[in-house]
């Protein structure tokens, strides 16, 4: 029987609080875009941001 599955660790609640502090930064600094979370074996390993430039079409323009 495989018990890895019980085995997890517990978050570390300092590594917990830097990941969550990223996210809100980059949440708060974005207008348009979205960010992801990446995580690897129940932890967050990568925190990845995208941002969009939208510009106005021509019935904003217009209207």
């Amino acid at each position: 029987m495989n018990t890895r599955t019980n085995d997890r660790l517990k978050p570390d609640q300092n590594l917990q609080a830097d990941w969550l502090e990223v996210v809100r930064k980059k949440v708060e600094d974005l207008r348009f875009g979205s960010v992801q979370i990446i995580v690897h074996e129940g932890r967050v390993t990568q925190v990845e941001s995208l941002e969009k430039t939208r510009f106005p079409t021509k019935s904003d323009e217009q209207g």
